[in-house]
């Protein structure tokens, strides 16, 4: 488990390590900046513009200086770290699979799974796999099957296919595949007070659940294949 101590505001880590907007910074960027990203211009870079409803985060704009003392001492301390997690997970099992979660506002949408009948609906979970690139298929239907059977709403792709780290770590071809999982706040929460909601608890063993089976799926082949089964199980 790999979590970071720091709000998205403040630095996200999802992005690329040097998505910046020129209109933050007292300074120019350095030619090394992406600057032109739709992430950027939609204010949500490395170092957010802007918030919930496009809110000012700043009131007046930052020294470069802030910018790459944040990515130079969280961003890429972080990535190092999870780095090192992938490379000895497919070294020591044959395969490394990382889960990426995160909380997304309530949204609605029309149910695929319904056909002609279909109605809109809350989206419980959002699974992206990059459509298919980041993450093999079969594990994506494990998790996405598990929390169907649970009742849930679930949603593969659209709106949430994956950001900068699920597109990063998904090397399906080298044994590392990655896999975000965007779960509705509005399930566990109280969204307007920030609050757990009576159903916290059965959420998290639902997708507790479903990851267990993940694990029990997974073709292992490195060395401590056996014992991570048996962990699994």
């Amino acid at each position: 488990m790999l979590r970071a101590k720091f709000p998205r505001a403040y630095l996200d880590l999802n992005r690329e390590p040097y998505e910046l907007d020129p209109r933050m910074f007292v300074e120019p960027l350095p030619e090394f900046a992406n600057t032109r990203s739709l992430r950027v211009a939609a204010g949500l870079g490395t170092i957010p513009r802007v918030v919930t409803d496009a809110r000012e985060i700043y009131s007046g704009k930052l020294n470069l200086s802030e910018a790459l003392r944040r990515i130079e001492g969280l961003y890429k301390p972080y990535h190092a770290a999870l780095n090192d997690l992938m490379d000895r997970a497919r070294q020591q099992f044959g395969v490394a699979v990382l889960i990426d979660c995160h909380s997304m506002p309530s949204i609605v949408a029309r149910d695929p799974g319904a056909g002609s009948r279909s109605e809109k609906r809350r989206v419980d979970f959002v699974i992206g796999d990059r459509f298919g690139a980041s993450c093999d298929t079969g594990f994506v239907d494990t998790i996405e099957q598990r929390l169907r059977g649970f009742g849930y709403n679930v949603h593969r792709n659209r709106p949430y296919a994956g950001g900068f780290i699920t597109e990063h770590y998904g090397r399906p071809g080298a044994g590392w595949h990655a896999v975000q999982i965007e779960v509705g706040r509005s399930l566990y929460m109280n969204e307007g007070t920030l609050e757990p909601n009576e159903r916290f608890d059965a959420v998290a063993s639902h997708l507790g659940a479903a990851l267990a089976e993940l694990a029990r799926d997974i073709p292992l082949g490195g060395a401590n294949a056996q014992a991570s089964r048996a962990a699994a199980e």
